[in-house]
């Protein structure tokens, strides 16, 4: 309907009507003097003015002018004024009737300006808000366009950057009708280009007086106050997130350095202890003393249970390392979470034959997407933990769930348990309980890593404990 009432002729129908169906009531059934039939037509005009302009009323008010004269005025029925006095009326009925118009059509179009620019105050309210949701700089550059877009009602958009002389598109559109010299021409010229005939609008992006690129929008109707404040935001916004990521950088670059420094400590002091032993051993092989075939057999053995340790160290380190720089390669594939476990169960048959396993793994469990390898690694790191940490013939189990379309596998012990305050820090890289890191050999990497991939699985891993109870460590992994 309101599509249909946008035609000007059939607005202009509309109008004659309404006045023609006014004069008809008044002449046919309700006989008033002429002043009330005046009144009545000029608050007509002055409501088809407020509606739908001045050009309607003031064809309304010639009309009403024309038919006032002809059946209220007399004589009647003819285009002739006997009493001066109703010339005098006549024309001061069309002279407030156009005077009223303009005003009513002045205060519709300070109306409709008014609720345009607070709808682009509200729409330039939810772009800066958008802006805000990314800190990554080529994400942020990507979807400018597209948040331009949506906020405020232009069919295309294409952004250009001067520090990475590269422009970026809302659509293949976009990219065909902006060209890169164009943006490269407004960025570099500093100055908006508004093509009102071809709704095209190109503006700079401005930070001061400088200018940071350009932006171009297509089937654009905004004033050119709006286009200013969205190239201030898109500026401001490029160069906070440009702010942000050099932050970052440097932050990782510092943390890199304390890490690097931290590793090495930890892995000096550690490294100490076996090359300790192996030098010994081999010194004593080396010596003329005279030894038992049973005696070099220990010493043999320790040189190879202190090198597989060192190995052990020296992998762990570089996979911290290759963590941190997501260098780490996984292969994602569906599998059931027994396969992990029993393939860890077995790399740990050793260090737990002290420990009886208890296995709750129901059948009917889904599959997961997983990089079992890495999983496996994730069960030995919980495995050797709990059979390090808890007093020998005390039960482990390991179980696993379906929890809220995840599997949830847990390794439960019976040790001293972990205080409340360390639950959380015990993830963290070379971080050791203050109980346990002068009787219990280890590096603090561990835990370090198992959170690593389990994240990069896109699941969660955490603890429960309870100190002289024992603790329960598990996982969740997102089912198939």
């Amino acid at each position: 309907m309101k599509g249909v009432t946008q035609n000007p002729i059939l607005r202009f129908t509309i109008s004659a009507a309404t006045v023609s169906a006014i004069v008809f009531v008044y002449f046919r059934w309700l006989h008033v003097n002429p002043a009330t039939v005046g009144f009545s037509l000029l608050l007509v005009i002055l409501l088809i003015s407020a509606a739908w302009g001045l050009r309607y009323a003031i064809f309304s008010a010639i009309l009403a002018k024309v038919a006032y004269n002809y059946f209220f005025l007399p004589p009647l029925f003819r285009f002739t004024i006997a009493d001066p006095q109703n010339w005098i009326a006549l024309f001061a009925f069309l002279l407030t009737a156009v005077l009223a118009s303009q005003l009513s059509e002045r205060a519709r179009r300070e109306a409709l300006h008014a609720n345009r620019r607070r709808r682009e105050v509200e729409r330039l309210y939810s772009f800066s808000q958008q802006l805000l949701v990314s800190d990554n700089v080529f994400e942020l550059l990507n979807t400018i366009p597209k948040y331009i877009v949506d906020s405020f009602e232009v069919t295309g958009a294409a952004l250009y950057v001067e520090g990475r002389q590269q422009a970026y598109y809302f659509n293949e559109p976009s990219r065909a009708l902006f060209s890169m010299d164009q943006l490269k021409a407004i960025s570099s010229r500093g100055e908006p280009v508004l093509d009102r005939d071809h709704k095209l609008c190109y503006m700079p992006l401005r930070i001061g007086v400088r200018s940071v690129g350009s932006l171009a929008l297509s089937e654009c109707e905004l004033s050119r106050e709006s286009l200013e404040a969205i190239g201030s935001l898109a500026a401001i916004s490029i160069e906070r997130a440009n702010a942000v990521e050099k932050l970052t950088k440097s932050e990782a670059a510092r943390e890199s350095d304390r890490l690097r420094s931290v590793l090495l400590d930890s892995v000096t002091h550690e490294f100490r202890t076996p090359l300790t032993a192996i030098k010994a051993s081999a010194e004593t092989l080396l010596s003329d003393v005279q030894l038992e075939k049973p005696e070099r057999r220990d010493l043999l053995m320790v040189i190879n249970e202190e090198g597989d340790r060192l190995n052990r160290l020296i992998g762990e380190a570089a996979e911290v390392a290759q963590l941190d720089s997501h260098q780490l390669q996984f292969h994602f594939e569906p599998h059931q979470i027994n396969e992990p476990v029993q393939a860890a169960m077995q790399i740990t048959k050793q260090a737990l034959q002290e420990h009886p396993l208890e296995v709750n793994l129901p059948s009917s469990l889904p599959a997961v997407r997983m990089d079992v390898e890495r999983v496996t690694e994730v069960l030995v790191h919980l495995l050797e933990n709990a059979g390090k940490y808890s007093l020998p013939s005390t039960a482990i189990h390991v179980s696993a769930e379906l929890r809220d379309s995840e599997i949830l596998t847990s390794v439960a012990d019976h040790g001293a348990g972990i205080d409340e305050m360390e639950q959380d820090m015990i993830f963290e890289k070379f971080y050791r309980g203050q109980k346990q890191r002068m009787a219990i050999q280890g590096t603090g990497m561990g835990l370090a890593i198992a959170k690593a991939i389990i994240e990069l699985h896109g699941g969660k891993i955490g603890v429960t404990s309870q100190v002289g109870r024992g603790s329960v460590f598990y996982f969740t992994l997102p089912a198939k």
